[in-house]
């Protein structure tokens, strides 16, 4: 952002405030990710900024629009946010063709658009309609979200193949405290994987193993309960049903092939808190099946996994070990997360876990805390992420005309 001059220009600003929501309501419960962007939009106060956002993903519970995005960044900002219900249509480009130096636009969950979530090579990615018709519009291109850079899709990786982009100071602060834990890294190294994106998870295990990176995987949460169903624990009706209902059916048999080169890196759960009637009861592994919900780690499992992360030299935690919002259940999580303040680094990553991170207030007790899961990991595990590629990309593309003085909509 140094190298630009943003004054009265358009700028297309990508940014993560994909967030947890009250299920009934579609209250959002926590604005950290809003929070964490503030710097970047504070300093294009003279621009006129166009947001592009998501919330979820098409089919989940929580996908919906961003009315409410809209009006909590408003109140974080305490300055006019209007929030569109569209993304490329007409009304949208109007409005943003209409824009004054100093307006704040949020466009319409890009989600909404089956280009945004379809398979396809990043230089198809810049001719998609949603690049095509924004880019025509705006001066600049900023990716703040760190979060959603290991995603290739057009509203992250479209927009710097046309037109000067460069990374927000959210996405600058990532890369900065992130790349000082890999340069300071030294074993043993545990990674903590909980949460539910099973999938997500289960591809950056196989990285980090293939890799070398660690030396200890302690798995909980949804993610713990697949892997114990790959170890022949008959997890009970109940759960492996929501395994189903999730779509995570297959990964059971990745889990195994896993577990079958690498059995002795990764660590499982002894004992699972479940919910029976209302409250909390422990049971080991041993004694299921059980037709109650598994809603966390257990006491035994949670005093050997809190050994095992105070006596590593790095643990990164990505995702929490159980049903964290309801607070009988959210032993597990906090519980390591204490423990990682103990240990000589540690990293914290995911919207949910890094929530629960700030709630404790452990942003002084620990080496740096993530606003991306899936992208900090990955980063860790020395991936390369589509959205910084396509920055790094981008700068080669447009070096002759960073110097701010001219941008795209100024040419058309």
């Amino acid at each position: 952002m140094d190298d630009l001059d943003f004054y009265d220009r358009t700028v297309l600003l990508r940014v993560d405030v994909n967030s947890p929501l009250d299920p009934e309501s579609e209250a959002i419960l926590d604005d950290t990710r809003f929070r964490s962007h503030i710097r970047t939009i504070s300093e294009l106060k003279d621009a006129k900024v166009v947001i592009l956002a998501h919330q979820s993903r098409p089919t989940k519970k929580d996908f919906t629009t961003l009315e409410a995005h809209g009006k909590k960044f408003q109140e974080i900002l305490d300055r006019p946010v209007e929030y569109v219900e569209d993304v490329i249509g007409r009304y949208a480009r109007e409005k943003i063709r209409g824009m004054r130096r100093g307006d704040i636009i949020l466009l319409e969950n890009v989600r909404i658009l089956s280009e945004e979530v379809s398979e396809m090579k990043p230089e198809e990615m810049g001719r998609t309609l949603m690049v095509e018709r924004l880019s025509g519009l705006s001066d600049f291109y900023i990716n703040d979200a760190f979060a959603t850079s290991h995603r290739a899709q057009p509203s992250i990786v479209g927009f710097p193949l046309v037109m000067p982009s460069c990374a927000g100071r959210l996405m600058e602060k990532e890369l900065n405290g992130l790349g000082r834990v890999i340069t300071e890294n030294s074993h043993p190294v545990t990674f903590v994987f909980g949460g539910s994106k099973v999938d997500d998870t289960i591809k950056v295990i196989k990285n980090v193993l293939k890799r070398g990176k660690v030396d200890k995987i302690l798995l909980t949460g949804l993610v713990a309960n697949v892997f114990l169903a790959a170890d022949g624990v008959d997890i009970g009706k109940k759960n492996l049903g929501f395994v189903e209902r999730e779509g995570y059916v297959k990964q059971i048999e990745e889990a195994k092939r896993i577990l079958k080169g690498f059995k002795d890196k990764i660590v499982l759960p002894k004992d699972l808190a479940i919910k029976k009637e209302g409250e909390r009861i422990d049971v080991n592994v041993k004694d299921f099946p059980v037709d109650y919900p598994i809603c966390d780690i257990g006491i035994e499992t949670l005093v050997k996994f809190s050994n095992v992360v105070e006596n590593a030299k790095a643990v990164v935690i990505n995702g929490p070990a159980g049903i964290f919002e309801e607070e009988e259940f959210s032993l597990g999580t906090c519980e390591i997360l204490k423990a990682s303040t103990r240990s000589k680094c540690a990293l914290i990553g995911g919207g949910h876990t890094a929530s629960v991170a700030r709630r404790l207030h452990l942003g002084g007790k620990v080496r740096h805390i993530s606003t991306g899961g899936g992208a900090s990991i990955a980063f860790l595990a020395g991936e390369e992420l589509p959205g910084v590629e396509a920055l790094k990309r981008s700068k080669e593309k447009f070096k002759n005309r960073l110097d701010g003085s001219v941008g795209r909509a100024a040419d058309l």
